[in-house]
């Protein structure tokens, strides 16, 4: 129960500061678009390259192991892995255009 109690008035305590600290004065009511936008380009692109090492690295260590097993099995590794790494690249690239297309177009 003292557990409780020591939860609740922190959360509450700290409701009560943040809602101070973020007040705003009656003049300064001013809404910056421009900053949203670049931070969701500079988020996307961020997501994009993050998943797409994933994928890639994932993808090339997949198909080096498969070699390794079967040195015989590189005809037909080599190329749908190339592939893939193609693909995966082209939608980090697809995440830059759509990144570029929101700072350029949206944020004037």
């Amino acid at each position: 129960m003292k557990k409780k109690l020591l939860a609740i008035s922190t959360l509450l305590g700290t409701w009560a500061i943040a809602a101070t600290a973020f007040a705003q004065d009656a003049g300064s009511n001013q809404y910056d678009a421009n900053m949203w936008i670049a931070m969701a380009a500079a988020l996307g692109i961020g997501i994009a390259a993050f998943g797409g090492s994933l994928g890639q690295g994932r993808a090339a260590s997949t198909a080096l192991e498969g070699i390794a097993r079967n040195p015989n099995a590189y005809d037909k590794l080599f190329t749908p892995m190339i592939l893939g790494l193609a693909l995966i690249e082209s939608l980090v690239i697809y995440a830059l255009v759509v990144s570029l297309i929101l700072l350029f177009a949206f944020g004037q």
